[in-house]
Order: structure tokens, then C-alpha cells, then sequence
């Protein structure tokens, strides 16, 4: 399979980057020159717990380092991109409105054709970089089948995770072809988050993978497919269950959040989020009945790594960077691999750490709703991102009205 080949390719490169780690006195007079600047880091916005542990990130490499850094809550990612873009195209070479972003995906994708990013490989010069391993983990250096070359760091791991409370759904549905049925059987008691959202388009892809004969092409550009070929089964899968959804069909939640708090209320009986402790996390905090619990599906569910991208006008590029080590520490990817705090598996290799470091995400707790790593163990990789904005243009042609 040729997305194979390219993994394996990129895992060779990082491999040749692996030793190219900062020295301690570069890094610094990067820190020296961090100290007092300001960073505008655009992020999405959309969940507490999530800007919460930024709010605690910004308190850290203030305190440690003299560096502001504003979050600048975001929700849509591709607005960030766009506005980028228009500063670039209007010559706007140096004090950008943003310093670094949240990113993956066809975003990162499209500043990597539009030459948004600060240039050359900058990532693995940091300190922390030698605590990954791509050889083991080579999602760090390939965004949705695109090389990532350096230009953005890998900030944490997701997966694409179903709840469901188990009071009221014992034997949830683990195919799409289970969940249609489900959904037949169960009218007005599920629903997806409305595309351009993330998790909408996640779920349109991973409906997708498991229902054309089609895979090998969905790993490839997707001007070199027959689209409408490709996505007929999918279309007719979302015709077919969209009467039977919540409200109809006419309405959608905005995000997972949104979803989340409407399986709390008893409206819906099952969640999706990219984030396999996001059900411990919301029973720790009182957000959700202690009986939700996790699944995936039968053949594996999407799985990908987001990152922290700098943008190439940012006049705070050095404090961008020391923040950026300090999102990749063994301190910081504990604390956000905490399910109380917020739940991310970390990008970090545990054979690559201390002793003491390893103890402690040993020690996390899994969570109630948290699945095991054996659990977890099948995962379907993110098709190529030239496929994301034709499948939400083609969704919101069928299904932004109202089915």
C-alpha cells in the first residue's frame, strides 16, 4: 500500500534527524532572546479543560522564561490560515497576528503550499526533541500522509473514540454498518457534529474508509481519484440514516463538546471525540454519569498527531520556540496526558525517558472510560488531506439545509 511506503520513508529521514538536538548553549540565546516577548498562540477554543491547561502553559514559561503567551481561542483553525495567508499575500513579512497555531491536517497541508510556516527544519534542533522516537511513533514527522519536514512540532495523540453510557446501551454499535442499523432501530438518539468541525469531518472519514472499496485512493491526492465514485457509498449511507437523526437531521451540534453535554442530558445515546480519556475526564469533573463508558470500532478507528506550527512573519519566533519545548517536556506532556487535566496521550517515547520521568506516566490514571493500549491497538491512518475540503464542500451541498 503506498501509504506504507511513505511511512516508512519519513520514519528513515527522522531517523537521520534524531541526533540534531540544540546544544545547551544555543539554546540559551534562544532563551535570551525570548525573554519579554509576546506570543499569540492560536488554538481552538472550544473546550475548558483544554484551555485551561494552555492558561496553565502561558503561567509556566511566563514564570520560567519572561514570555507572555496569549490564547487566542479560535473556532475554526482555517480562519487562522486564511488571515495568515492574506498577510502574506499583502506583504506583511514581519509583526503577523499570529505567532504559532494549533494545526493539522489539510491546514497544515495548505501553509506548507503557501509557504506560511517558518522555513527549514527548526524542530529538531530542540532540547526535548530527543525524548520522541519517530522510528516508533511515525506519525511525529507525517501529517495526514504529508511530510511534516521539520516546520512543526508534534504536541500530542488522539484517536477517534465512540462513548456511550451503559445504563441505558450495553452493546454499542462497532461498525458504521452496526450504527446504521442502530440508528434505524433508535430514531432521534444520534448525531455527528456539523462539518467544517473537526470531529464532523472526522466522522465523515472514518465512515468513508470503512465503507468504499477504495482505501488505496483516499491515501493519494485527491485530484488523482474519481471522487464522486470514491464517496458514492457514503453519501447514500449519510441519505439513508439522516431522517432518523437527532432533530430530524435539520440541526447538528456545533462540536464534540456540544455532543458530549447532550449524552449527559439523556438526548443522545452516544458521543465522539479524538480523544480516548475524554469520557474520564468530563466523570472526574462531574460532567458526565460515572456508567458512560468507551469503544471503538471493529476494524479500527482514525488515529493522528496534531502539532504547534510558527508562522513565517512571527516577530516572536524565539520564545515561540522555547514555548514549543516546553509543550514537547516530560513535565508538560505529563500534566496534558492527565486525564483530570486534560487526558492527550503524549507524543514522547517512554524508553526515551528518565527513569523517574516513566514512573510517573506509569503512576497516570487510566480513567473509568479509558480504554487499554491493547484497546486502542487498531488504528486507521488520516487519509491524504486534499481530500478534507472536497468531502465538506460535497457534505454541505447535500446536508447544510437539512438533509
Amino acid at each position: 500500500m503506498r501509504l506504507l511506503h511513505i511511512i516508512a520513508g519519513i520514519a528513515s529521514l527522522a531517523l537521520f534527524h534524531a541526533h540534531s538536538a540544540m546544544s545547551d548553549d544555543n539554546f540559551d540565546r534562544l532563551v535570551e532572546k525570548a525573554n519579554g516577548q509576546q506570543v499569540y498562540l492560536n488554538a481552538w477554543g472550544g473546550d475548558d479543560k483544554i484551555n485551561a491547561y494552555i492558561k496553565w502553559v502561558s503561567d509556566r514559561v511566563n514564570a520560567d522564561y519572561g514570555i507572555t503567551l496569549e490564547h487566542v481561542k479560535l473556532n475554526d483553525t482555517a480562519a487562522a490560515v486564511s488571515r495568515i495567508l492574506a498577510e502574506k499575500t499583502a506583504g506583511r513579512d514581519t509583526a503577523g497576528s499570529v505567532d504559532m497555531l494549533w494545526v493539522n491536517g489539510e491546514n497544515f497541508a495548505s501553509m506548507m503550499r503557501a509557504d506560511l510556516l517558518q522555513p527549514n527544519d527548526w524542530v529538531t534542533s530542540l532540547p526535548n526533541w530527543r525524548y520522541t522516537d519517530a522510528s516508533e511513533l511515525p506519525a511525529i514527522v507525517l501529517d495526514f500522509a504529508v511530510p511534516t519536514k521539520g516546520r512543526e512540532v508534534p504536541w500530542g495523540r488522539a484517536q477517534l473514540v465512540f462513548f456511550h453510557d451503559s445504563a441505558y446501551l450495553a452493546n454499542p454499535p462497532k461498525s458504521a454498518n452496526a450504527l446504521k442499523a442502530y440508528i434505524s432501530k433508535n430514531p432521534g438518539r444520534f448525531t455527528y457534529p456539523q462539518p467544517p468541525d473537526f470531529i464532523g469531518v472526522s466522522f465523515l472519514k472514518q465512515l468513508l474508509i470503512e465503507l468504499t472499496d477504495a482505501n488505496d485512493a483516499l491515501y493519494a491526492p485527491v485530484d488523482e481519484a474519481d471522487f464522486d465514485a470514491v464517496t458514492a457509498p457514503l453519501w447514500q449511507y449519510l441519505e439513508d440514516i439522516n431522517p432518523n437523526l437527532w432533530r430530524g437531521g435539520n440541526a447538528y451540534p456545533q462540536n464534540y463538546p456540544a455532543m458530549r453535554e447532550l449524552v449527559a442530558d439523556g438526548e443522545l445515546d452516544i458521543y465522539i471525540a479524538f480523544n480516548p480519556a475524554d469520557a474520564s475526564s468530563a466523570i472526574a469533573r462531574g460532567e458526565l454519569q460515572d456508567t458512560v463508558r468507551s469503544y471503538v470500532h471493529d476494524k479500527g478507528t482514525l488515529a493522528n498527531v496534531h502539532f504547534l506550527a510558527i508562522t513565517f512573519n512571527s516577530d516572536a519566533s524565539e520564545a515561540a520556540r522555547v514555548v514549543a519545548n516546553f509543550m514537547l517536556s516530560p513535565k508538560a506532556q505529563l500534566r496534558k496526558a492527565d486525564p483530570e487535566i486534560w487526558g492527550d496521550p503524549s507524543v514522547l517515547s517512554m524508553g526515551k525517558l528518565s527513569s523517574s520521568d516513566k514512573a510517573a506516566f506509569d503512576a497516570l490514571p487510566k480513567g473509568v472510560a479509558t480504554l487499554s493500549p491493547a484497546d486502542l491497538a487498531k488504528t486507521l491512518a488520516e487519509p491524504h488531506p486534499s481530500w478534507v475540503p472536497m468531502l465538506e464542500k460535497a457534505w454541505q451541498e447535500r446536508f447544510a439545509s437539512g438533509g
